[in-house]
């Protein structure tokens, strides 16, 4: 015996809490461990202008921000003048790393005309490859 407004308003309350706890607010959970890693990255992307860098990440800071089970941490971000060009949605931790770099003003400013590429492998080597963009356009 609800009236119809304690209805809409129980459904309104179950619609927000879905909301809230939908597994993907669990978004940025490897976003301080990206942090802790910037300066490593800043000197590793200023070094990759002339070769390709890689560095090894501690396995236990990412497991310990989220198990990712079967899936595992590995992925790939290139980007086009700071903006990424792939589809990284499927993955938070490269999520996480691209939020992570586009809040540093000193890495914003070095993605500037370039092209980088970023990459985490099984063995959780990171390798960064940069070249840059062509200023020439075809007409």
């Amino acid at each position: 015996m609800h009236s119809p407004d304690i209805k809409r308003a129980y459904d309104k309350y179950i619609t927000i809490k879905a909301y809230l706890y939908h597994p993907r607010m669990e978004e940025r959970k490897y976003l301080t461990t990206w942090r802790r890693y910037i300066p490593v990255i800043r000197l590793h992307l200023k070094r990759s202008l002339t070769s390709e860098q890689s560095f090894k990440l501690n396995i236990t800071d990412f497991e310990s921000a989220g198990d990712r089970g079967k899936s595992g941490y590995t992925f790939n971000i290139t980007m086009e003048n700071g903006k990424v060009t792939n589809n990284i949605s499927g993955s938070a931790v490269a999520r996480d790393l691209y939020e992570a770099l586009k809040t540093d003003d000193l890495i914003k400013a070095m993605l500037q005309d370039k092209a980088i590429k970023i990459s985490v492998g099984k063995s959780f080597l990171l390798s960064i490859k940069t070249s840059h963009i062509s200023a020439y356009k075809e007409v």
